[in-house]
């Protein structure tokens, strides 16, 4: 994951673009990585924690409908928060996670392990499915390099 941080900054720096996150299964795992580098602050604004549908309502502007249709651990619901954190936060870029990270909470439609994902950059959002293994730590952290290298692969690169 230490690999992916540069190279993220470097893509942000040079094309002078901002990043924030939204983040529900990795309960600010991402927000942390990133702000491991001395100097993240003139490219990452910061992040939103919304594990509960209340707050991906009130601070992301995920709709209830959309909840209700779709369930929190979607993709549809993964591109709302990713749109509603780059709106709300004012930033070119957005990443967000939602997932069931486990021990418990799967089903057979939605296993332990399922994680929705998505990155809303400049010109379109894109979201993105995976289904983890291992402890509930293990699920997290695999979500969180998932994501980086999800967002790493869209950035332009000059």
């Amino acid at each position: 994951m230490e690999t992916l941080l540069t190279p993220i900054a470097d893509a942000l720096l040079a094309c002078r673009q901002t990043l924030a996150t939204a983040e529900s299964c990795t309960g600010g795992m991402v927000g942390a990585a990133l702000t491991r580098l001395p100097g993240s602050s003139a490219w990452y604004a910061g992040g939103v924690i919304a594990y509960s549908n209340a707050l991906k309502t009130s601070l992301l502007g995920v709709s209830p409908e959309l909840l209700n249709a779709h369930g929190a651990v979607s993709a549809e619901t993964a591109r709302a928060m990713a749109e509603g954190a780059r709106r709300q936060c004012n930033t070119d870029w957005a990443v967000s996670l939602t997932g069931i990270a486990g021990p418990g909470g799967g089903s057979p439609d939605k296993p332990v392990g399922l994680v929705f994902m998505a990155v809303a950059g400049p010109a379109e959002t894109s979201a993105f499915e995976h289904r983890l293994h291992g402890s509930r730590e293990q699920i997290r952290q695999d979500a969180t390099a998932a994501i980086l290298r999800h967002l790493l692969e869209l950035l332009p690169h000059s």
